[in-house]
């Protein structure tokens, strides 16, 4: 009888353990790459049956899932989050025929907008189900970092329904500026996010045009 709980111990104990690698293997230590992929699709069942068969493609190409995202506008708009352990053989895998033909297969609708990140700071702490995602480009990211630290406080946003969770660069451009927050307060967060004083905080950074801004819920 001691045995058996001695052996179920250790077995739960092991299953825990296995649980907590492929978590921890989800999401890396910073730095590390991302590839993101936006598009449209017709149908959200029909397509994530299809991208959950292809994983062993996206394995192959060094690419493990991170997160999936819908738009809180419009939930067919669709952004898929995948760690790139090797960008070169990422972006190969992007432009692939069968990739697109897969695509078209099962209900993509727009052209497919692939973005490579180099993502420095993450807080895998959050878990709140709906976030925004704010990209722009500066005319010198390490400038644009001082200011970001010493004026956006955390505290401040944190006052305003959000909570910092990735700071990137673009990889392709790395004056490109890509930052995530979770939300918890959605009207304070898009508020925020749209204010006259928070667009001039991004202009004496250096930021050039405009930010593009888009609020996701989480799929998975």
């Amino acid at each position: 009888m001691k045995n058996n709980k001695f052996f179920s111990v250790m077995t739960l104990t092991i299953a825990l353990f296995s649980v907590a690698v492929v978590c921890k293997a989800q999401i890396p230590a910073s730095p590390f790459n991302v590839v993101e992929i936006s598009h449209t699709i017709k149908d959200y069942a029909v397509w994530k049956k299809a991208f959950d068969a292809d994983e062993f493609n996206r394995k192959v190409s060094g690419l493990n899932f991170i997160v999936i995202g819908r738009s809180n506008e419009n939930p067919n708009n669709v952004t898929v989050v995948l760690h790139a352990s090797d960008v070169a053989k990422a972006k190969t895998f992007s432009a692939s025929p069968k990739l697109k033909e897969v695509m078209e297969k099962n209900g993509v609708i727009s052209k497919p907008e692939f973005n490579y990140y180099k993502v420095i700071r993450i807080n895998t702490d959050s878990k709140e189900t709906s976030w925004v995602q704010v990209t722009y480009k500066v005319k010198d990211f390490d400038a644009w970092l001082k200011v970001f630290d010493a004026n956006g406080r955390t505290a401040n946003r944190a006052a305003q329904g959000l909570i910092d969770v990735v700071l990137a660069r673009g990889i392709d451009d790395p004056n490109i500026v890509h930052l995530v927050f979770d939300i918890k307060d959605m009207a304070k967060a898009k508020a925020y996010m749209t204010s006259d004083e928070t667009n001039k905080l991004r202009i004496s950074a250096g930021m050039i045009g405009s930010p593009k801004i888009e609020f996701y819920n989480t799929a998975e």
